[in-house]
C-alpha cells in the first residue's frame, strides 16, 4: 500500500483511520454489513493466508508460549474483564458480562502481524504473535457463544461448556484433515496451477462453515487444514504452482485485510447509532476495560515468561521471552475484525422478547477496546520497538538466509555430481554449471571459501552482474516492441501478452 509506505502508518490503522473519517463525513450514506456474515466472509480467507505460512514443527517446537497466549491470557482476560463489566453494571448478568469478556480478548492475527511486521520486529516475534492470533479466536469464540446461549436462553452448565468446547475442538480438526485431504486428492487431478489456487481459495470458507455447521470451530478447521496443506506441499517441482499461489494470496490478504479494517471505521456510525444519544455516557466504562485488557495482558506476560524459563528443559527449542520481548508482545495485542464481528453479533432481544440489556453501551466498550489497541498500541508500537532497539538483527537474518541458500545450493552440487557419473552430460557443462554455482556460494558465504578462490569468484560474479544488466536492456527492448506489437492491426493480443509474460520471467531470473 502505497501510502502506508510513505507515511509509515501500517495497513491496518491506515484502513481503519480511512474506514473513521468517511464515518464521519456526513454525504457519505452509513455502510453496515450483517454481523452473522463478517465473520464467515473475512475471517477464513485471512486465517488461512497467515496459517499457510507456519507449520506442524514450529506449533510442536513453540506449544508452550502459544499455549500461554492463546488459551490461559484469553481465559484470564475474558475472566478479568468481566469483572470489571459486572462492577461497572452490577444489573448486568454475569453470562452477558462474560460475553463482552470473550469478545474483547482475542488479539487479531492480521492487525498484530501487520504492524509488527511493518516495525520490523524479529521473525520469532512475529511467529508467536501469528500463533497466538490463530488459535485466540478459537478459545474467544465458544466462550462468547456459550455464554450468549446462556443470556439468551437462561440455561447454563459449566460441565456442557467443558464438553462442548472440547467437542468442537475435535470436529475441527476432523473437518479440518479431510477438506485438507480432499482438496490435496483434486489438486492432483489437475494440471493448470491457477486451478489448483482457485481451489485452494475455496477451501477455508468450506471448512469454515462446514465445521460451524456441525458445532465445530469453524476458525480451528481453518487452521488445521492450512497447516495440513502446507505439510504436504512437498512436490519440489510444483514450481509454478508455488509462484502463482504466493502471489495470489498475498494479493488476497492485501485486499482483505483492507475491506476488514476499513469496515472497522465505517461501523463507527451504526456503533454510535447503537449506543444512542447518551454514549459520551459510556466513555468512562470503555476506558475502565481498556485499562483492564491493556493491564492484564502486560501482568500475565511477564510472570508468563518467567514461569516458561522455569518449567523448561535444556532441550527444548521453547525459548522463554526476555523481559523486552514481553513487553512488546504485551503492546502488540491489537484488537480487530473478531471483536467488532462478534459486538454487533451480540442479540437484539432475549427469548422471553426483553431487550437485551445495555446492548449498546456494550457494543459501544468493544468498539472503543478496538480503536484503542489499534490506533494508540498500533501507532506508538514503532517508537517503542526502536527504544528497546528489538528491531531485526539483520546481520543475523542474513546469515541464517546465507546458511540456507549454502544448504539449497549444495544439494544441486549433489545432483549435479550424480547426474555427471550417469554420464547425462559432457564433462565441459558440468565443469561450468558447478564454476557458476561455486561463484554463487563464494558470494554468499565467503568465510566458507579461501580468500583467494573467494576472490577470483566475486570478479567473475561481478562480470556475470554486468552482463546481466546488459541482458537486462535488452529485455526491456524486447518488452517495449512486444507492447508496441500489441497495438499493431491484426495483432493477436494472446499471443503477445504470452510472450511478455515469457521476456518477464527472464527478466526475474536470478
Amino acid at each position: 500500500m502505497p501510502l502506508g509506505r510513505k507515511t509509515g502508518v501500517p495497513q491496518p490503522v491506515l484502513m481503519t483511520l480511512l474506514g473513521i473519517v468517511m464515518a464521519l463525513v456526513p454525504q457519505i450514506p452509513d455502510v453496515s454489513i450483517e454481523p452473522e456474515l463478517i465473520l464467515p466472509l473475512v475471517l477464513p480467507p485471512l486465517i488461512f493466508a497467515v496459517a499457510r505460512r507456519s507449520s506442524v514443527r514450529y506449533f510442536k517446537a513453540n506449544a508452550r508460549s502459544i499455549l500461554l497466549l492463546a488459551i490461559g491470557l484469553v481465559v484470564v482476560t475474558t475472566v478479568a474483564v468481566a469483572g470489571a463489566v459486572h462492577w461497572l453494571l452490577p444489573a448486568l448478568p454475569l453470562a452477558a458480562a462474560i460475553a463482552v469478556g470473550a469478545l474483547v480478548s482475542p488479539p487479531d492475527p492480521v492487525a498484530a502481524v501487520a504492524v509488527a511486521g511493518s516495525v520490523g520486529l524479529p521473525r520469532r516475534l512475529v511467529a508467536i504473535l501469528e500463533s497466538e492470533g490463530l488459535f485466540n479466536d478459537v478459545t474467544a469464540i465458544v466462550i462468547y457463544s456459550l455464554s450468549i446461549e446462556a443470556m439468551v436462553s437462561g440455561d447454563f452448565s459449566g460441565g456442557d461448556a467443558v464438553l462442548r468446547f472440547v467437542l468442537s475442538a475435535v470436529l475441527a480438526v476432523v473437518v479440518g484433515v479431510a477438506l485438507g485431504w480432499v482438496n490435496t486428492k483434486l489438486a492432483e487431478r489437475l494440471d493448470d496451477p491457477t486451478q489448483q489456487v482457485a481451489l485452494n481459495l475455496l477451501v477455508p470458507f468450506a471448512a469454515y462453515t462446514l465445521a460451524e455447521e456441525i458445532h465445530g470451530s469453524g476458525v480451528l478447521a481453518v487452521v488445521v487444514c492450512a497447516l495440513y496443506l502446507a505439510e504436504r506441499a512437498s512436490d519440489a517441482d510444483a514450481v509454478a504452482y508455488r509462484l502463482v499461489g504466493n502471489a495470489f494470496w498475498e494479493v488476497v490478504e492485501i485486499l482483505i485485510t483492507g475491506v476488514a479494517f476499513g469496515l472497522i471505521g465505517l461501523e463507527l456510525a451504526t456503533v454510535l447509532k447503537e449506543a444512542g444519544r447518551g454514549w459520551t455516557g459510556f466513555i468512562g466504562d470503555a476506558a475502565v476495560v481498556i485499562a483492564v485488557v491493556v493491564a492484564v495482558r502486560l501482568l500475565w506476560l511477564l510472570p508468563a515468561g518467567w514461569l516458561s524459563k522455569r518449567l523448561r528443559s535444556g532441550d527444548e527449542e521453547d525459548t522463554p521471552f526476555s523481559w523486552k520481548e514481553s513487553v512488546i508482545l504485551w503492546w502488540s495485542g491489537m484488537r480487530g475484525v473478531a471483536t467488532v464481528a462478534l459486538a454487533l453479533a451480540i442479540p437484539l432481544t432475549l427469548h422471553s422478547g426483553e431487550d437485551f440489556p445495555e446492548r449498546g453501551r456494550l457494543v459501544f466498550i468493544a468498539f472503543s477496546v478496538v480503536l484503542f489497541t489499534l490506533l494508540v498500541q498500533g501507532l506508538t508500537l514503532p517508537w517503542l520497538a526502536k527504544r528497546f532497539e528489538l528491531d531485526i538483527d539483520q546481520d543475523k537474518h542474513e546469515q541464517a538466509v546465507r546458511q540456507l541458500w549454502w544448504r539449497a545450493a549444495k544439494a544441486g552440487l549433489n545432483r549435479l555430481g550424480e547426474l555427471e557419473e550417469q554420464d547425462r552430460l559432457p564433462a565441459e557443462v558440468a565443469d561450468r554449471l558447478r564454476d557458476r554455482q561455486h561463484d554463487r556460494l563464494a558470494r554468499l558465504c565467503p568465510e566458507n571459501y579461501a580468500e583467494e578462490e573467494a576472490a577470483e569468484a566475486k570478479l567473475r560474479m561481478a562480470q556475470w552482474r554486468a552482463a546481466r544488466d546488459v541482458e537486462q536492456e535488452m529485455i526491456a527492448a524486447s518488452r517495449r516492441e512486444m507492447l508496441a506489437a500489441r497495438s499493431e492491426p491484426g495483432a493477436d493480443p494472446e499471443l503477445v501478452d504470452e510472450v511478455l509474460r515469457g521476456l518477464d520471467l527472464r527478466s526475474e531470473r536470478k
